[in-house]
């Protein structure tokens, strides 16, 4: 399973980036906060139907596949999104349409996104507060991580128990914090947004703590070897 909690893409150009990459997966395999998103729209506000949609001409088509009309005029609700094509005249017209009262939504609350390259990536959240800022409203509701939407999705549609997931992040307000409201294993990697100094600042730390991947896929390696050798053991 592969959980890509937040979301610039689609689920669909998700899994073809991860192909690219030599992952096989397909869609059933990525849950995004998109698909959170429109998860809640459909049980909560199941009459609205048109949406101005603040995010990467990929997320649009997601919301245009799922049967919504994403609109610049009179939408009935405001999404927000990782916008990475973002320019300032959708974004004051966002604030426009959250000032008239259209309900704000936001798909997750992470302020930036890790990389490497020499830059800041301004995420969701961080795009958010300037509209919270400009408009007075906060996000009526965000149903990517650490809301247990995102867990109850992956469940649901893997037939899966809490115990039978671990939940891998970077963050310890978002990952660590939505794998502890759903008991399931929370997992630390240290390769993104939260620091060691941090880990041991935390009131809640997670239950495993790793550099990166590399080590967390090491880990789960001895722990199969061990598990295969048991039968020979109890002989």
């Amino acid at each position: 399973m592969l959980g890509i909690f937040s979301q610039a893409l689609s689920t669909r150009d998700y899994g073809i980036k991860l192909r690219k990459l030599g992952i096989e997966t397909d869609t059933t395999d990525i849950f995004t906060s998109a698909d959170a998103m429109i998860e809640y729209l459909r049980d909560e506000m199941p009459d609205t139907r048109r949406l101005f949609v603040l995010g990467t001409p990929s997320l649009l088509e997601q919301f245009s596949t799922c049967g919504y009309t994403v609109c610049d005029d009179d939408p009935e609700a405001v999404v927000v999104g990782f916008d990475t094509s973002l320019v300032y005249r959708r974004l004051c017209l966002a604030a426009y349409w959250i000032a008239q009262g259209k309900p704000f939504l936001a798909t997750h609350p992470d302020l930036i996104c890790p990389t490497n390259d020499r830059t800041v990536l301004v995420d969701c959240g961080s795009i958010c507060v300037a509209l919270e800022r400009a408009t007075g409203r906060k996000p009526l509701a965000v149903p990517g991580k650490p809301d247990r939407r995102m867990i109850r999705g992956v469940l649901k549609r893997h037939n899966l128990e809490p115990a039978q997931l671990a939940v891998v992040g970077d963050r310890l307000y978002t990952d660590m914090a939505m794998a502890r409201q759903a008991g399931t294993l929370g997992v630390l990697v240290l390769s993104g947004e939260t620091t060691a100094e941090q880990v041991a600042a935390c009131k809640s730390p997670p239950e495993l703590v790793v550099q990166d991947l590399a080590e967390f896929g090491r880990l789960l390696e001895n722990k199969r070897r061990l598990h295969d050798a048991e039968p020979t053991l109890r002989k």
